[in-house]
């Protein structure tokens, strides 16, 4: 029975609501809540319409979205499971604080110092208990350190099998390749020999480069083996450490030893197609077509139709190719897209070399030039370095002093289509699937556009993104690649599966669907204690509502 209780305090009269019941045959108070002062409760009625006092907007469909991909991949009970018990003073355990990391770089990527701020604009707090101090940067870095390498390649292979056998992934054909990221570490900084300089793929030559080997699925592009290595070593040389580690750990989930490899040119030697012998994989490659003249000058008549439903314009040649130590097999092919696309790219680049060579010609006709004759065509080489431009150009310099110099030059136009008809549109795949159709060795080689994606993905600055990174010891940063990859595979993951349900959406659009479900807490006046909060989800577009489906967000969704 409920009750309206005043309490004088002071000379002032304070109500409560008292709900009283009966406890094993007794009456007693079981429930007490104040309300204020007379004028306190007069306030509350002339707002009982319903208008909240305020609202504030959290982030949730893109939070829940992918919180619940990392349940369903047990990620914070695989990492726990490998680190041991959590410290007795920890707010949260290490396979949670690694989980929050991975969310954060799916979402809305930011430092660990900025986590806190992102974090109460979300509604992740409500299902997740963890204290606003848990979330300071210096906790997540205490989680860190708590993973030694032998750890590390423990979770790593363990989510990569339960992604296996929870997703139906096809692990047949792999596509494999490396990148380097740009880092700001110092140079003096001698706690990171990971971060070195070397080529970088970023163009930024200033700065030190971690390097980052993926293995992907043909099949969504679903990394299941990273590889961090140091920044000043080639990619070639990474090859056989990661053809190892990826034998050790699937071949035998691939319940096969007919297990292959796609890479691109980048990763050829003949060392290397020896050491995939030895591993007995099978492989899917390419040759640079410039390095084979004999397979390129075979006429057009040779080219056959390779599948026009599944690559219309792409016509291939079936032949062998002595190269890296062996008789390969060798597919020839010709695309139509390909070669107009090499052609477009090609004006571009010889437009503006024709337009320097003009300002040079300009340059000496006004006979003010001091240069010397060999700094003259220094300049003229460097205009023509581009590619394939020095075989279409022709050119003159006359006159034996600078003063006297002039500059002719021209397109050859035949010399432009020899090498149309050369090199354009051609690519050259190597295979030891002998009896594998022209179209199958071409969708394998295909795939290798799969981790090409996934590179790109993690270089996108605003979701799924490997920077911002600021570690600057070698095992924060490999520890930071972990979560990278592995947001990286939660995030194609939640893109096959809604390709698999008929949604065919980009991450990024994919994520922004699901972030226009967001929670709005309704803050309402109280007669005491704190203002009454109710929350409810915001209305959304259709694909939102089937992505909410999939994904299952509903056990997250506010219950009042």
């Amino acid at each position: 029975m409920a009750s309206v209780y005043g309490k004088q305090i002071n000379g002032q009269t304070y109500y409560y609501l008292r709900e009283s019941a009966r406890v094993d045959g007794m009456p007693k108070i079981v429930s007490q809540r104040y309300l204020g002062k007379a004028e306190d409760i007069a306030a509350a009625l002339d707002g009982a319409a319903g208008v909240p006092a305020r609202t504030k907007h959290l982030a949730f469909g893109d939070v829940a979205a992918v919180w619940s991909m990392l349940e369903r991949l047990d990620v914070t009970g695989i990492i726990d499971d490998a680190v041991g018990p959590r410290r007795s003073d920890a707010a949260a355990s290490v396979g949670t604080y690694l989980a929050l990391a991975t969310l954060n770089r799916i979402v809305a990527p930011c430092s660990k110092l900025a986590f806190g701020a992102w974090w109460a604009t979300t509604a992740a707090a409500r299902w997740l208990k963890i204290p606003a101090a848990a979330l300071d940067h210096r906790r997540f870095w205490d989680a860190m350190d708590a993973i030694d390498e032998a750890a590390l390649r423990q979770i790593e292979v363990r989510l990569g099998q339960r992604m296996v056998t929870e997703f139906g992934l096809d692990l047949a054909a792999l596509a494999l390749d490396m990148t380097n990221f740009a880092t700001f570490i110092d140079s003096g900084n001698e706690q990171a020999p990971i971060a070195q300089r070397g080529h970088a793929k970023q163009k930024r030559a200033d700065l030190r480069l971690v390097g980052l080997g993926l293995v992907v699925t043909r099949d969504g592009g679903i990394p299941i083996l990273s590889h961090a290595y140091p920044g000043n070593r080639p990619d070639v040389a990474e090859f056989s450490t990661i053809v190892d580690a990826l034998t050790d750990r699937y071949t035998a989930m691939a319940e096969t030893a007919g297990l292959s490899v796609v890479f691109d040119a980048g990763q050829n030697s003949a060392a290397n197609f020896a050491h995939l012998a030895e591993k007995h994989l099978h492989y899917v490659g390419s040759l640079p077509p410039s390095d084979h003249p004999h397979l390129l000058a075979l006429p057009g008549s040779d080219y056959t139709v390779v599948d026009q439903d599944r690559f219309p314009g792409l016509r291939a040649i079936d032949t062998t190719v002595e190269a890296l130590g062996a008789t390969r097999r060798a597919v020839l092919t010709h695309s139509a897209n390909l070669h107009a696309k090499q052609a477009r790219g090609f004006d571009q680049t010889l437009a503006k070399a024709t337009r320097q060579l003009d300002e040079l010609a300009a340059t000496l006709a006004r006979g003010k030039t001091r240069r010397s004759r060999d700094k003259v065509q220094a300049a003229i080489d460097t205009i023509l370095r581009p590619r394939w431009v020095s075989r279409v150009v022709t050119w003159t310099l006359t006159g034996d002093a600078p003063a006297e110099f002039r500059l002719a030059f021209a397109i050859d136009e035949q010399a432009r289509q020899e090498l149309e008809d050369e090199l354009f549109g051609k690519r050259i795949l190597i295979t030891d699937h002998h009896h594998w159709p022209i179209a199958e060795v071409v969708a394998g080689y295909r795939s290798q556009s799969e981790v090409e994606a996934g590179f790109r993905q993690l270089k996108d600055t605003k979701t799924v993104s490997f920077s911002p990174m600021f570690h600057w010891t070698e095992q924060k940063i490999r520890v930071h690649a972990l979560y990278c990859v592995l947001a990286l595979a939660v995030a194609h993951l939640m893109r096959r599966q809604a390709a698999q349900a008929g949604i065919h959406l980009s991450v990024r659009a994919l994520l922004t669907s699901l972030a226009t479900i967001e929670e709005t807490v309704l803050l309402y006046p109280s007669t005491g204690g704190r203002p009454k909060a109710r929350r409810v989800l915001t209305d959304h577009e259709q694909v939102a509502a089937e992505l909410a489906d999939l994904f299952g967000i509903n056990a997250y969704a506010p219950k009042s």
